[in-house]
């Protein structure tokens, strides 16, 4: 199984309502330390697929920056909204509330 496999696994388990962090989904996947690469296995997804890797937030408990601007932050926020999870006057969600698992 290829290392974007295992993160996306791990992604497809986050309940809707919930996020995790990239770390969180490096060490579930038995890649601790490698929060960057789960970046970049996000970014790699095709348009259509099963992953929802909306509900990946950085460690700040914010949507990372993307790059080619702002759309994807904004869908994200829009998505992540739309499940219920709430963001705090500085773009920011609890990670305490909000938090898998």
């Amino acid at each position: 199984m290829s290392t974007y496999s295992r993160f996306y696994d791990v992604v497809r388990r986050i309940p809707p309502g919930q996020v995790t962090t990239y770390g969180a989904v490096a060490h579930q996947a038995g890649l601790a330390g490698h929060a960057r690469q789960v970046g970049y296995a996000m970014a790699a997804l095709p348009d259509q697929n099963d992953v929802p890797w909306h509900r990946v937030v950085n460690a700040r408990g914010e949507v990372s920056a993307r790059r080619g601007g702002a759309t994807f932050e904004v869908i994200q926020r829009a998505m992540l909204e739309a499940e219920g999870v709430h963001f705090d006057d500085r773009g920011r969600i609890d990670l305490t509330t909000y938090g898998w698992p």
